[in-house]
């Protein structure tokens, strides 16, 4: 790299706009949408969509709602041309849906596009040609009067060819790109602008599209917003026009750029699902539709199913969702920091749906709105805390582990996973908590426990194994555990301990129900404290479990 970059690569100048008013603005209502992936996405794939795949991935945008799709550039090879025929002559196309065609400002290209488009029951004839400096310069060698020339030529050829459409009961709409448009004067565009509004006449009643594309991000999003503020209140006839916004992401910022360009007045906005484009991509169209819905704003397409969208899309393109990609990507509903996960584990607990608005800590939406569940929100690896592994054993095994629990617990699994290197499943932790404690049957065993009372005096008989011998105890109490914690250290020979907590739930429902104990001890001679878990159909046998869980997990008990 350069150590003075200032030396080749220049800022774009900013726009002069000192009253400009789309800072101050706030969006309300969803823009019209095109989805360009048929077209813009796919041309940007090493092996572009065969007619199968451009059949399958139409359907699925007009379940999405798309009502605006741009279909191919059919004039470009004979498959883009054939997948036009088979939509019109199959009529699958929706009576509200309307397909989008680009085509160059040359005769032979129009004649084929409007060929192509023979039938349609609505239709938007892109034309373009690109404006800016270097492509004036370097690519076609012309003037800025050539290059309107080139603009206004195209203008009139589809003029002259609109009545054939027109007479077979098409209804056309014209839409105009002054191509790099993000690096062309605004002047210069506006008066390229101009002159194919000359030729097509547009009117309030019959409005054409002037796209102003951000064709390669050249300025930070703040400049392209100045931009189409500039066009929206210098250009004529500003009722006459739709106003649409075309934005890649080669600064990383083409969302950016699409919601400003919004606020400075845009009212439509073409992109492609998941960012698919040449370079950096296209705007991913999710993206900013999905960030209305999070502001509470109907976005007017649906991604409910986002999880057959994205196999869909995977399927179609043979690209793949980064696991980051907002909304959509594997890895966006997950925490894997034991503070986030706390957080979320107590917001969805906390949530109330008729008390307000959605408000979980980290997840910006409710990952159900999308048809993604909870169980995903979670993800327990090496950076992750007693939040998370609480979470994941009670949302998949339904063991509630008491929060002092989870203090001890938590530490004791993340080592084991620290020391594996790599993500665990709910199933591996559930193995890490029978481990640590429902196996802990050494030193000591159970092997039959009987007790009896009533009024707060119970007595209790326990047969136990310790070292393959067996040992009988007996104990009093106020009830059968404190009655074993006292047989345990009065004839067992275990240390003092007190039981300093008790919890117990039920794993499932019906005869055969499982219960599930934890008890914590504290050693009377220092203090240390130590869980339990015990598992059994009977709750009581489940607690004296836990009881020894909880001895041999402080060292075994025994006197010295």
């Amino acid at each position: 790299m350069l150590r003075d970059p200032s030396s080749k690569y220049q800022a774009f100048p900013v726009i002069d706009l000192p009253d400009r008013q789309w800072p101050t603005r706030q969006m309300t209502s969803a823009p019209a949408w095109c989805s360009v992936d048929l077209r813009d996405g796919n041309q940007a794939l090493a092996v572009p969509m065969n007619v199968g795949q451009k059949l399958e991935m139409f359907d699925a945008l007009v379940k999405c709602g798309f009502k605006e799709i741009e279909v191919g550039f059919p004039s470009a090879s004979n498959t883009e041309f054939q997948f036009n025929r088979r939509l019109i002559e199959e009529g699958r196309i929706p009576e509200d849906v309307t397909i989008q065609c680009l085509v160059q400002a040359r005769e032979d290209l129009i004649e084929k596009t409007v060929q192509s488009l023979m039938g349609a029951r609505s239709v938007i004839i892109h034309l373009y040609n690109s404006t800016s400096p270097a492509q004036r310069k370097y690519v076609f060698g012309m003037t800025k009067e050539q290059i309107r020339d080139v603009a206004v030529k195209g203008a009139r050829l589809i003029q002259e060819r609109l009545s054939r459409l027109e007479e077979g009961g098409t209804r056309v709409t014209l839409q105009y790109s002054p191509e790099s448009f993000s690096a062309t004067e605004v002047e210069f565009a506006k008066e390229v602008a101009e002159a194919v509004m000359d030729v097509w006449q547009p009117t309030p009643g019959q409005k054409m599209i002037l796209n102003l594309p951000d064709t390669v991000e050249v300025a930070m999003p703040n400049v392209y917003a100045d931009q189409i503020e500039w066009i929206c209140r210098n250009i004529r006839d500003r009722d006459s026009l739709i106003v649409s916004l075309h934005t890649h992401n080669d600064r990383g910022t083409g969302t950016a750029a699409t919601e400003l360009g919004l606020l400075a007045g845009a009212d439509r906005v073409e992109g492609t699902l998941f960012g698919n484009g040449e370079r950096t991509g296209n705007l991913d169209i999710v993206q900013v539709a999905m960030n209305l819905y999070m502001h509470g704003i109907d976005p007017r397409l649906n991604f409910g199913r986002m999880n057959d969208l994205i196999g869909m899309y995977e399927r179609c393109t043979g690209m793949t969702v980064p696991p980051r990609q907002p909304y959509a990507g594997e890895l966006v509903f997950t925490a894997f920091s034991g503070s986030h996960q706390d957080a979320i584990k107590k917001g969805l607990a906390g949530y109330d749906a008729a008390a307000g608005a959605w408000d979980v800590p980290y997840l910006t939406i409710d990952p159900q709105d999308i048809g993604r569940e909870y169980r995903e929100v979670i993800r327990v690896n090496g950076q992750s805390g007693k939040g998370g592994v609480a979470y994941l054993l009670e949302s998949e095994f339904g063991i509630e582990l008491p929060k002092e629990m989870q203090r001890e617990f938590g530490p004791l699994a993340n080592d084991e996973v620290d020391a594996l290197g790599r993500e665990v499943s709910a199933a591996e932790l559930r193995e890490m908590f029978q481990r640590i404690y429902l196996e802990r049957t050494t030193p000591w065993a159970l092997h039959h426990f009987h007790a009896d009372g009533v009024d707060g005096s119970f007595r209790c008989r326990a047969s136990l194994r310790r070292d393959g011998a067996e040992v009988v105890v007996t104990g009093t109490g106020n009830g059968p555990i404190a009655a074993f914690a006292e047989a345990l250290i009065r004839e067992g020979g275990v240390v003092p301990f007190e039981v300093a907590s008790f919890r117990e739930q039920s794993l499932s429902s019906g005869s055969e129900a499982t219960a599930l104990a934890y008890v914590q001890i504290r050693s009377k001679s220092e203090g240390r404290t130590c869980w339990g878990a015990g598992e059994d159909t009977n709750i009581e046998l489940a607690s004296i479990k836990a009881v020894l869980s909880a001895v041999n997990r402080l060292g075994g008990g025994e006197k010295a």
